[in-house]
């Protein structure tokens, strides 16, 4: 029976061990900057995935995404160790990596939300002196049915 409470609490939990492992436990520079961002757990409790991000030294700079992900395949086993020994249950889930790919998702977005709003901008501006076609009042009225043939 998948107890999905339970998985979820269990995810929370291997993100906050595998993020501070990282932190202070693995002695690998490719992985000082990584951030785990999120953990998912299979319903059978036996498989983990932990997401994560890897920024650059600065802002100017490309984050090394290769790097990052050989320093995790190879501390991968020293990471479920740490996980096993914290958790405290009866099986140690294996542990697999992805990248997270949201904040690139989100921060392309903001962009196209942007343009729609200066385009939107560009529109009212140029749309500020204009006046409607035709009449100024386009509906029927009641006198205009008095003088129609109908």
């Amino acid at each position: 029976m998948v107890d999905h409470a339970r998985a979820a609490r269990m995810a929370k939990r291997i993100q906050q061990i595998v993020a501070t492992a990282i932190e202070r436990e693995i002695k690998d520079p490719r992985l000082e900057f990584v951030t785990v961002t999120d953990a998912r757990m299979t319903g059978d409790l036996h498989d983990a995935t932990v997401f994560y991000t890897v920024r650059g030294k600065n802002l100017e700079d490309e984050p090394d995404w290769a790097s990052a992900e050989r320093a995790l395949t190879k501390a991968r086993g020293q990471l479920r160790k740490i996980v096993g020994d914290q958790l405290g249950v009866r099986f140690t889930p294996t542990l697999s990596f992805e990248v997270d790919t949201v904040p690139e998702a989100s921060a392309h977005l903001e962009e196209v939300l942007a343009k729609a709003r200066a385009q939107d901008e560009a529109i009212r501006k140029a749309s500020e002196g204009a006046k409607p076609a035709g009449e100024a009042n386009p509906y029927r009225t009641s006198s205009d049915d008095e003088n129609s043939e109908w």
